[in-house]
């Protein structure tokens, strides 16, 4: 029986055995992931340089446009036939990897590392307006899951270290370690267990280690000597938060309608879709490149230059939002993160230069409506406003701002939940399995898998007894977790808000298992009522 590494003597072995193990195998995971995010951005900003002489050589020389649109129409075809051969690396990847987490999609590591790097490079180092953030989620989560397969890892370790991959692949995109961290439980795990805490810690601090040897400790956006804002003025923050909300709710039903309207037309193959956004991509760039490309230099040039003409700032806003949603909808790896930012620091300038005109408040301020609408933005698209805060914060190099980017973050978090928008990426992960049937699901009856669930205050497991619950089939409670406690259930055992749940099941039915008990440990009238 003991031979067996997944059986259900050895499962449980390793659940007590290997804490420790995770903060050092987390630190591993991260050195690699650092290496390879590093690599990744270095590609990139080589890529942007070129680019940006492309066009302004095409300025001068007007003739040599045929030949740049016949090697887009390459590149785009090349992205198209990645894409085509494994659909795992389209678009973000986070829900993928969300997906992997939840057991309904499997992953192949190194095909994922290939294919998302290089398509990544190609299509975002051309022009489209995506983001390098998601894919180095994705390039961290196959380089945890990876380390883990190839050093025989059992299954719940293999999550963990997917896990922490994912958070150090955030921390070395935008030097955030932190938010790397805050990303990993608040969004991709879905749960605050000291367990993801301390290999996500130790993966993300080791991946900002790595890259802040390569490019310096400075933040990834420079807003220093920011204004302190008054307080008589928090008003205008909170009307910030909501339209931000309502923009946001736009972002993600665009979004997901732009995927439908690719998905509908006939006339274009799928392998040929990257093409339609990069063509695209030469208009904008000879008459509006600030919209290319993810947004980093958009963003820096709105506080560094400034002064852009009111109309001027409109059309780059409009503009950039509709490009986004061409090139996400076509499937091209890339994200979102760093595009939806510079559309939030686009409407914050907006917003902070009409309360300058109409209502003469000081124009220091505009940039504190710039990162305020960044962090909003973000939040009322992805839901996780402690995920926002705290990005922006290490983005900026601004500690000073957290009220007021926890104020405008929370309302638009309200105003985006009442509006009855779902987070964005569990949207697109449930358009993804719908477009892969279901068909990906991994696991066999053999291999032995331990979920751990957080009881949520309100739940319906709030204050009952074991012996009262009605458990789902082919899983068994194993151990209550109270604080530093570790409880062996029996039928009287009550259970409490903040108890960690610990359940072993069979590998193929974790995702019916995980589906039924967070229904269970949550509050199910919440979930019913959005």
């Amino acid at each position: 029986m003991t031979n067996n590494k997944h059986n259900t003597y050895n499962t449980l072995f390793h659940w007590n055995s290997f804490r420790l193990k995770l903060v050092f195998e987390g630190m591993g995971v991260g050195v690699l992931t650092g290496l390879l995010v590093v690599l990744y951005r270095f590609m990139l900003e080589e890529a942007g340089l070129m680019l940006t002489k492309v066009y302004n050589i095409l300025t001068v020389r007007p003739a040599l446009i045929f030949a740049w649109i016949g090697v887009l129409c390459i590149i785009g075809y090349v992205v198209g036939l990645l894409v085509k051969h494994d659909p795992m690396i389209s678009g973000s990847g986070i829900p993928q990897v969300e997906g992997v987490l939840l057991r309904k999609l499997s992953m192949n590591w190194w095909k994922v590392i290939i294919g998302k790097f290089v398509g990544g490079v190609l299509a975002i180092g051309s022009g489209l307006s995506m983001g390098r953030e998601g894919p180095s989620v994705q390039l961290g989560a196959a380089v945890g899951q990876g380390f883990s397969q190839v050093l025989k890892r059992v299954k719940i370790e293999e999550k963990y270290l997917t896990t922490s991959g994912a958070s150090a692949g955030l921390a070395a995109a935008f030097s955030a370690p932190l938010a790397g961290v805050m990303f990993a439980l608040e969004e991709v795990h879905k749960n605050f267990s000291p367990l993801v805490l301390l290999s996500a810690v130790s993966a993300a601090v080791s991946a900002d280690f790595v890259t802040s040897e390569f490019f310096g400790l400075k933040p990834v956006l420079n807003f220093a000597n920011l204004p302190d804002f008054p307080l008589r003025l928090y008003f205008f923050i909170i009307i910030l938060g909501a339209i931000i909300g309502v923009l946001g709710v736009a972002f993600n039903k665009t979004l997901l309608k732009t995927q439908d309207l690719y998905a509908m037309q006939n006339w274009l193959p799928k392998k040929y879709w990257v093409i339609f956004p990069l063509l695209i991509s030469i208009l904008l760039g000879l008459f509006l490149p600030q919209v290319l490309g993810g947004g980093h230099e958009l963003i820096a040039s709105l506080v560094t230059k400034g002064n852009y003409p009111f109309k001027i700032l409109l059309v780059l806003m409009l503009v950039k939002f509709l490009f986004t949603m061409a090139c996400y909808g076509s499937g091209a790896p890339g994200g979102i993160f760093l595009p939806l930012l510079a559309i939030g620091a686009l409407i914050g300038n907006v917003y902070g230069v009409a309360l300058v005109h109409v209502f003469h408040m000081d124009s220091m301020y505009v940039n504190n409506f710039i990162i305020l609408a960044m962090a909003g933005y973000f939040t009322a698209v992805v839901r996780a406003p402690i995920t926002g805060t705290i990005l922006i914060t290490e983005m900026t190099g601004s500690f000073s701002h957290l009220l007021t980017l926890a104020i405008v973050s929370i309302v638009a978090y309200m105003v985006a939940d009442l509006l009855g928008s779902k987070p964005i990426y569990e949207s697109l992960l449930e358009k993804f399995l719908h477009k892969q049937g279901q068909g990906m699901e991994a696991g066999n009856e053999k291999s032995k898998y331990i979920l751990e669930f957080a009881v949520c205050m309100g739940s319906m497991l709030d204050g009952k007894q074991i012996k009262e619950i009605k458990w789902p089939a082919h899983c068994l409670l194993v151990s209550v977790k109270r604080g530093e406690r570790e409880i062996i259930p029996k039928g009287d055992t009550v259970i409490y808000p903040g108890d960690y749940l610990i359940v072993l099941t069979n590998e193929d039915k974790v995702a019916k298992i995980n589906d039924a008990l967070i229904c269970l440990v949550e509050s199910c009238e919440i979930h019913k009522g959005r």
